[in-house]
């Protein structure tokens, strides 16, 4: 079904993975033109920032199809479910969806995780290289030298969503912005990097296991 299957392009902000593989979507009901969501997350007390980027990304993305009609997204069992199924159903956007409380943009948000999906996948691209050749010259290394893996493709993923250069001769070891390393700070940069992978990957098995706890009998629930 396209429908379920178009959302596998919305992430976990933090986790930088499906909502989909992480078993965050709870139901799935096609009727007609009309396309009823209902998500969950591992605890009820989920930033509700990240819980409202992932509704919100789910909308949009089912309301781009180009049979949809009407799209209702719903958050179940969640400490603001209430707040932020009001602020979808009135497309009130993040911040008329949580006023005062919405301190930083959601655009804002969203980079912020996106650098460091970048920086994890980076870092795992190049320990794949490593793994092959350790004496490589990573300050040289092109993504032209990548091998073709999944860690490969996923940061070329990565790259395009900062609007960073992925033709074959970018050199793979650069900031946010585009520029890259100075040779003598890659120790450092690849550490810190490596560092924000571990963290992802924890959480991501941290959270698999508090959905598993809270619902422990589930299964995706798609009708048309």
């Amino acid at each position: 079904m396209d429908a379920y299957t178009a959302l596998d392009a919305v992430l976990d902000p933090e986790l930088d993975e499906p909502i989909t593989d992480l078993g965050f979507v709870k139901s799935l009901t096609v009727d007609g033109t009309r396309v009823t969501v209902h998500l969950r997350l591992p605890t009820s007390f989920c930033a509700p920032n990240f819980a409202y980027l992932m509704a919100s990304d789910a909308k949009d993305v089912l309301t781009a199809l180009p049979w949809t009609s009407e799209v209702v997204v719903e958050l179940d069992d969640h400490h603001d479910s209430d707040l932020i199924n009001r602020g979808l159903a009135a497309d009130a956007g993040y911040r008329g969806t949580f006023g005062h409380e919405a301190e930083e943009d959601l655009e804002e948000l969203r980079l912020t995780f996106r650098r460091k999906a970048h920086q994890a996948a980076m870092e795992r691209a190049l320990t794949v290289l490593l793994r092959a050749d350790e004496d490589v010259d990573l300050h040289g290394v092109t993504l032209a030298d990548l091998p073709d893996v999944p860690a490969a493709a996923a940061l070329l993923r990565r790259r395009e969503a900062l609007g960073l250069p992925s033709d074959p001769s970018s050199p793979v070891l650069v900031d946010h912005d585009g520029t890259p390393f100075p040779r003598e700070e890659i120790p450092l940069r690849l550490r810190f990097a490596r560092s924000v992978r571990i963290s992802i990957e924890g959480n991501s098995h941290f959270c698999r296991g508090l959905l598993r706890t809270r619902y422990p009998e589930s299964t995706v629930e798609v009708s048309a």
